[in-house]
Formats: C-alpha cells, structure tokens, sequence
C-alpha cells in the first residue's frame, strides 16, 4: 500500500521536473511577486490537471482523441501561449521596482490561479500525458484494485506535483532579493519567447492536422 502511494507520488514529481510553460511562468510570477503568486499558478495547473484526470478516470478520454477536438487542442494552446509570451515581453519593458518590494505586474493571486489553470488546460503535451501515461497506469491499476481505490491512490500523483511547485515557488521567491531590474527585463524576456515558442509549435501541429500532407 505505501509503495503504491509513494510509487504515484514519484510519478508526480518526475513528471513535473522537465521545464515547460507552467515552469516558466511560476518563475516569472515567483521572481516579481514572490512565493504566494508562484505557488498560486502552481495551484491553478494542478486544479487543470485534476480535471483531466476525473475527463480520463470517467473514460471520457476518446471525446479529446478525435481530430476535430485534436485541431481545436492545438489551437487553444497555441493561443493562450502566445499570448501570454507576448504580455510577458509587453511586460518587460514597463517600470520595475523590486527593491521596494512593489510587483512590476499588481496582478491578483486569482490571476495566478487563472493563468496556470489556463495554461494546463489548453497544453496539448498536458492533455498527451494524462491519456497517454496516465491511461497506461490506470488501465494496470484497475487490474489489482478497486475504482475507487485507484482513485485515491491516483491522487497521490498530485502530492508529487506540489513538492515540485514548492521547489520552483520557493526558489523563485530566493531569488527576488537578489535581482535587479535589468535581470528581471531580460527575464520576462526570454521567458515571453519561451512561450511564444511552445505557442508556435502547438500551431504548428495544428496545420499539420488540417492539412495533412
């Protein structure tokens, strides 16, 4: 039983460790705003990731497998991330004033929350992991355990995503004391492009669904 938990929890935490856009925002967030604005887009992408995994634990993973709602994943990533990587490079070259303590950004811990439930969400490798990966465990779990079972101890992979948001939160939130302007600007920066980045290559794949060939 403890081996079990501790196995969905191992499975949470290396799948939150290669860096992607939640990463990038936290520290984005965590660097101006400090630990509660990281956490809280940490918080968001778990909240994302709990409806994904109920949408596939309810079999309804076959509504986001068709092409047509494959199109409109693609897209929905592309859009949100675009947008938030060009609003992150809008955003470097307003006033920053870290040193008193006041955000570049005012933003809310609801807009936190928002952003990285939006960016889990309409993340199309995010949507591939929980019906791929997750799928995959589900399908052996339900061979030696009860669906309810199964449920409980999935929800352990959530426990392994926490400790990683906790890294990256408090790591971000120890590293805004010892940057200054010039670092924060070129960071929102080459985070905004990161972005952008991953925004384009979901496009990318959307053409490529469209038109196939």
């Amino acid at each position: 039983m403890i081996g079990d938990l501790f196995s969905f929890i191992v499975l949470g935490f290396s799948l939150s460790i290669p860096i992607g856009a939640i990463t990038i925002e936290m520290l984005k967030r965590g660097l101006v705003g400090g630990f509660w604005h990281a956490w809280f887009v940490g918080v968001g992408g778990m909240s994302a990731d709990v409806v994904l995994m109920l949408l596939i634990y309810f079999g309804i993973a076959g509504l986001l497998t068709g092409p047509a709602a494959q199109i409109a994943i693609w897209l929905c990533g592309f859009l949100v991330l675009v947008y938030l990587g060009v609003e992150s490079i809008q955003g470097a070259f307003r006033r920053i004033d870290i040193g008193s303590g006041e955000n570049r950004q005012p933003k809310s811990l609801v807009n936190a929350f928002f952003t990285g439930f939006a960016i889990a969400i309409s993340n199309p490798l995010n949507i591939i992991f929980w019906i791929s990966i997750y799928g995959s465990v589900l399908a052996t779990s339900l061979q030696v355990m009860s669906g309810g079972k199964v449920l409980l101890y999935s929800s352990a992979i959530f426990i392994g995503i926490a400790i990683w948001d906790l890294v990256i939160a408090g790591s971000a939130h120890a590293g805004k004391g010892y940057t200054g302007e010039r670092f924060m600007k070129w960071f929102s920066i080459i985070a905004g492009a990161a972005l952008i980045g991953f925004g384009l290559s979901f496009g990318w794949q959307a053409l490529a669904k469209l038109f196939p060939g």
